[in-house]
């Protein structure tokens, strides 16, 4: 009898080529295997003209698909992890996650600008993420930002289409969909810290069925396992959610982590701004322990008076 596979993935151009990439490495390590997609649509796609803090989170792109893992119509899901809460629901696991993308935010100009500082004053910036916007507003606090939703190819439209100056995308995404030629400049972390675990691909799966985590073991990549622990430990520390400009990112050298967290005012008056390092070994406690640090900065109020507001 062939061996099945069903993948809930979301209908975006993005997570159907997410999906069918993950379907690629599987048939290629179980060339028996039988894979169908079942793509769904999930809340957060339904809902295009408010803002993702405004409908209640990240969390309404993957409800339905671990919904549709739950009831048995689906195997796994494949999810960018940066669209994943700190919390999955009881029962279900990250069984696989791939080698990590690149982790940076895009800029994308008209007028060819090839940085945030070269952008004319006043120029208006297209970016729905309260991350990006924070720190964009602390390096230039002239930029008019603009809220920007919609699939990558809508977003790209909107930019030709005269309204804004420029946009800001994931790297990764745009990779991925072949669009790197639209990419002007890949902004440093330095200017424009990542969103935690930006560039991860996960794959969800009931933590009961053996035999799919069975079929999964051979994609997993330990190193973005450590990194990607460190930053979600990090963000569940602070409560971080779409109404809480946090961001983080964590790179692994010599058995070793760095860390280097954020949290902000979402106008960029004020950003906190840190880092830790140490052993590779627990990935998680060095994540909670520069949350710890931050939280003793002054994140808590800022981050409590966000929630509330």
């Amino acid at each position: 009898m062939t061996d099945k596979l069903r993948i809930a993935t979301r209908k975006s151009q993005l997570a159907l080529w997410q999906a069918e990439h993950v379907s690629a490495l599987l048939r290629e390590k179980h060339p028996s295997l039988a894979i169908k997609l079942v793509p769904l649509l999930t809340q957060g796609d339904r809902i295009q003209d408010r803002s993702l803090a405004a409908i209640g989170g990240k969390g309404l792109f993957i409800k339905e698909l671990e919904v549709a893992i739950e009831d048995l119509r689906a195997d796994i899901a494949v999810h960018s992890m940066k669209d994943v809460p700190a919390e999955l629901p009881p029962g279900l696991v990250i069984a696989a996650v791939l080698k990590r993308a690149d982790p940076r935010d895009a800029l994308i100009t008209r007028s060819g600008a090839q940085r945030l500082e070269d952008l004319p004053r006043n120029a208006c910036v297209g970016t729905s993420s309260l991350r990006r916007q924070a720190q964009i507003r602390a390096l230039r606090p002239d930029l008019r930002i603009e809220a920007l939703r919609g699939n990558v190819d809508t977003r790209l439209r909107k930019l030709e289409a005269g309204g804004m100056d420029a946009i800001i995308l994931a790297c990764a995404g745009l990779i991925r969909l072949g669009l790197e030629s639209r990419i002007t400049a890949r902004l440093d972390p330095l200017v424009c810290l990542p969103a935690v675990t930006q560039g991860v691909i996960g794959i969800e799966s009931r933590a009961n069925d053996a035999r799919t985590l069975d079929l999964l073991r051979p994609l997993e990549d330990p190193d973005t396992r450590k990194v990607m622990l460190a930053e979600r430990a990090f963000a569940a520390r602070l409560g971080g959610s779409c109404q809480s400009p946090i961001a983080a990112y964590a790179t692994l050298e010599g058995g070793r982590i760095r860390i280097d967290g954020l949290v902000a005012e979402p106008d960029g008056s004020r950003l906190l701004r840190d880092s830790s390092s140490g052993s590779a070994e627990n990935p998680a406690a060095l994540g909670r322990q520069l949350a710890e640090r931050m939280l003793a900065a002054g994140a808590g109020p800022l981050l409590e008076r966000l929630r509330a507001g």
